[in-house]
């Protein structure tokens, strides 16, 4: 649905700002906390799983070189985003069932109109290629290296259609119900209002991402606002959803070609 459209009463319907049902900002920030702490459990047990099947072959004085091969292997990186998916949805529904509201409201998962599909990819394409014309000028990579070495385990562990499943669908359903969803909804009705949360949750997102350096730190925090505004717009996660699925498939992909030429 498009909430600009005044022709689609369902959309164009505000959500009450005075509901009891909502977490306001100290409880939103909490549960964030708690979000975060699930997923990073989540994703920490898959990281746990593979240091033990080194079993004794790991000591006090190889431990840290052990977890740091472990944490940069495609395998592990792609199982960890995907194992912080349920995780992260059962904080989610816990918070949610607290306030006693439905998860799918609660969290906008509603459909969208083809409109704003449409512009949201053309919005999200002139952003990225804006960014990859100013890493081309000023000589810097266009894609984090870190992405071509995750690649390269992937590939030789067979696992790259596992990488992509993971980059792809599992990691933007968890980041999108997590900032655009839950963040989002819960800011949005207090002194922040919209603007004001669409900020604030892009910074937290962005934060999910320090593997990056601050260039692409900034190119996140940016795709942020974007997916931000477009969840206000079409009072749609789902449509977050796919956009950031669509985004990171390009960065999968355009990693792929460049790794390969």
């Amino acid at each position: 649905m498009d909430s600009l459209n005044p022709e689609s009463p369902i959309a164009a319907e505000p959500l009450s700002t005075s509901s009891p049902r909502v977490w306001k900002f100290w409880g939103t920030a909490f549960w964030g906390f708690v979000v975060f702490a699930a997923m990073f459990l989540g994703q920490l047990a898959v990281v746990g799983w593979f240091l033990f099947r080194q079993g004794g072959a790991i000591d006090q004085e190889t431990f840290g070189d052990a977890v740091r091969h472990v944490v940069s292997h495609g395998l592990t990186i792609s199982l960890s985003v995907i194992t912080g998916l349920p995780a992260v949805a059962l904080a989610l529904w816990i918070a949610i069932r607290i306030k006693g509201a439905r998860f799918s409201e609660y969290l906008a998962l509603r459909g969208f109109s083809w409109r704003n599909l449409a512009i949201g990819v053309v919005a999200l394409f002139i952003l990225v290629m804006g960014w990859d014309a100013l890493s081309r000028a000023t000589g810097r990579e266009v894609e984090p290296g870190f992405m071509g070495d995750v690649l390269k385990t992937a590939r030789e562990d067979g696992a790259l259609w596992l990488l992509i499943l993971a980059f792809c669908v599992a990691a933007p359903i968890t980041e999108e119900f997590f900032a655009r969803g839950f963040l989002y909804r819960g800011w949005s009705e207090t002194f922040l209002r919209v603007p004001g949360a669409i900020v604030l949750s892009s910074l937290v997102w962005t934060g999910l991402h320090l593997q990056y350096n601050w260039y692409f730190l900034g190119e996140v925090f940016s795709i942020g606002l974007l997916l931000g505004y477009l969840r206000y717009r079409s009072n749609s996660t789902w449509l977050t959803i796919i956009l950031h699925g669509l985004n990171n498939l390009a960065a999968v992909v355009q990693t792929i070609l460049l790794t390969s030429s």
